[in-house]
């Protein structure tokens, strides 16, 4: 079977996210530099529970708002959103890569609050319904568990690990990993990646791809 290259070679639309993203980051530490500038980018578009209902826009805002106290977080994200994005939007399109970003991005978010709702009901501890959570992960674990999917014999490097892994390996052993790292929403990359599974089995049967 061939790859089907021509769906879309316009990797606009990653383009766009990517610079939305920075333009967000910058908007978000430039407060520290401005004096006269008086607003928090993570309080006004970061996800919190306890406060969604009423502002529920932040389900999908917190998706382009990045932790301004580090520059790591979102170049971290941007580059894996690349190389997954621009890969996984040849094979199915522009439309159905957003779809399936913006969807595992607010999986991500509604796994994030049922966790944190669950969290407080059984075990009385509130402090998630208060965290706010931030960050595209959720939407890019999405499109990582897609590409899993379609391609698992794809062979990837992973620095700093200098050998050649299964794409499906490097996916779902970079969510184990990052998950135990402190701060960080666990719940939102599980929302993520299962989205992307799904619709990897959705979509496996009308997409060839170069390994098929």
């Amino acid at each position: 079977m061939s790859y089907r290259s021509s769906r879309s070679n316009n990797i606009a639309p990653i383009l766009a996210l990517i610079i939305l993203c920075f333009l967000v980051y910058i908007a978000s530490i430039l407060p520290r530099f401005v004096g006269s500038l008086n607003y928090n980018i993570v309080t006004l578009f970061g996800l919190q529970t306890e406060t969604f209902l009423r502002h529920p826009w932040t389900i999908v805002t917190n998706l382009f708002v990045h932790d301004p106290r580090s520059i790591w977080h979102l170049l971290f994200n941007m580059i894996t959103l690349y190389f997954f994005g621009s890969f996984l939007l040849r094979l199915v399109g522009t439309r159905t890569f957003l779809v399936i970003y913006f969807l595992g991005g607010i999986a991500g978010n509604i796994f994030f609050m049922l966790f944190a709702i669950l969290m407080d009901s059984i075990f009385m501890d509130p402090r998630l319904l208060f965290a706010t959570v931030v960050g595209a992960s959720g939407a890019i674990f999405a499109l990582g568990g897609t590409l899993a999917v379609l391609t698992p014999k794809l062979r990837v490097f992973v620095f700093p690990i200098p050998a050649p892994m299964p794409l499906w390996v490097a996916v779902i052993g970079g969510f184990v990993i990052v998950s135990f790292v402190g701060g960080v929403a666990w719940q939102g990359h599980l929302g993520g990646i299962v989205t992307g599974l799904i619709a990897g089995l959705i979509l496996r049967r009308g997409v060839r791809t170069p390994l098929s």
